[in-house]
């Protein structure tokens, strides 16, 4: 674990070395050499730990979909709850990374092709999520996984951009609460008690027309 936290900690600073330099010079005038250079190692230990320019903005993204998978490995007692603790977990890392976070998203919107880029990284966030839930819970629906999936993943995508692009302070409790409410509005870990009163001798088909007419 220690040598995993040690090798995103080098990467981390080699990313942050990279969105300096385009942040400054621009992301086309920008060289892998120019990067190495600033990060204080070889080219050839850049290329050990990125495919390109492209990868190394992207380094923060890439080490926090390993440990949401990492995460849902585990044992979880409830796998929708577990899937908004996967969000929660980014959310948390995002903010304590705000810095670098502020910086690519500068960087990003300034690039078309980076801006694809992301678009594809949020998506296999949401993937991840639909793959754990089909395997937690293989009969059930597969659309109302997609759904929740990807009300999921919006719901952190706006909470985080009006942090890192809005400004907006934002703490943890708010996506926590956002997600809470996003399950009981998919009626998950919300079990309701429906308490009835009929007169006695009320037959059990009018009961039961009444309980199917309230519940639908």
């Amino acid at each position: 674990m220690r040598d995993s936290e040690d090798s995103d900690a080098f990467r981390l600073s080699v990313a942050k070395a990279a969105l300096d330099l385009f942040a400054a010079n621009g992301y086309e005038a920008t060289s892998v050499d120019d990067i190495a250079e600033a990060s204080g190692i070889s080219r050839r230990t850049f290329f050990r730990q990125f495919r390109g320019k492209d990868d190394v903005i992207f380094a923060d993204h890439e080490i926090l979909l390993a440990r949401a998978a990492e995460f849902l490995e585990q044992t979880h007692p409830d796998p929708w709850v577990a899937v908004c603790d996967a969000a929660q977990l980014v959310f948390d890392r995002f903010s304590g990374w705000r810095e670098h976070a502020e910086l690519r998203y500068k960087v990003v919107h300034e690039n078309p092709a980076l801006r694809d880029r992301e678009i594809v990284t949020v998506f296999r966030y949401d993937r991840l999520f639909v793959n754990y839930l089909r395997r937690a819970m293989p009969t059930h629906s597969h659309l109302h996984i997609l759904q929740f999936t990807a009300s999921v993943t919006a719901t952190h995508n706006y909470i985080l951009r009006r942090m890192i692009r809005d400004g907006v302070p934002t703490s943890r409790e708010d996506l926590q609460s956002a997600l809470q409410k996003l399950r009981a509005d998919f009626h998950i870990g919300t079990d309701q008690v429906v308490v009835a009163v009929f007169p006695r001798g009320t037959s059990l088909a009018t009961v039961a027309d009444a309980l199917s007419e309230h519940l639908d």
